[in-house]
């Protein structure tokens, strides 16, 4: 019955040290995947608009609302507040979810991608640091 336990608390502890580890890496990789993005948009401490907005703080941010871009009427009106299901849906097809809209991006097809892109994202607060 020790064996078991022990056994038992091993794989535990095993898992847990995993999923630190695969976040770790699904950061990293969509630190990666948004060199798709990156001739567009930025993020970080000096990020700034450019073709597209910045991306700082975009999850919980409404769609349209970064001072300074100026925004399709379509994007600006959609009425979207930015989380994750939005995110993932609006990456995969921009045009789709915001018909209108000034991207002018194929999409992000994999659920894997969009999550790596997603978890780098989300360390950005609005002020650009990460979290």
């Amino acid at each position: 019955m020790i064996a078991r336990s022990f056994a038992a608390a091993l794989a535990f502890a095993a898992a847990v040290s995993f999923a630190g580890t695969a976040n770790a890496q699904d950061v990293a990789a969509g630190e990666k995947s948004f060199n798709k993005c990156r001739a567009c948009h930025q993020v970080g401490e000096t990020a700034k608009n450019s073709v597209g907005p910045e991306l700082n703080g975009l999850f919980g941010r409404k769609s349209g609302s970064v001072a300074g871009y100026n925004y399709s009427e379509a994007n600006k009106n959609s009425g979207i507040t930015w989380d994750e299901a939005v995110f993932a849906e609006y990456i995969k097809d921009p045009k789709a979810k915001i018909p209108g809209t000034k991207m002018a991006f194929a999409g992000i097809k994999k659920d894997d991608e969009i999550k790596d892109l997603t978890a780098y994202l989300k360390q950005f607060g609005a002020d650009g640091k990460k979290k």
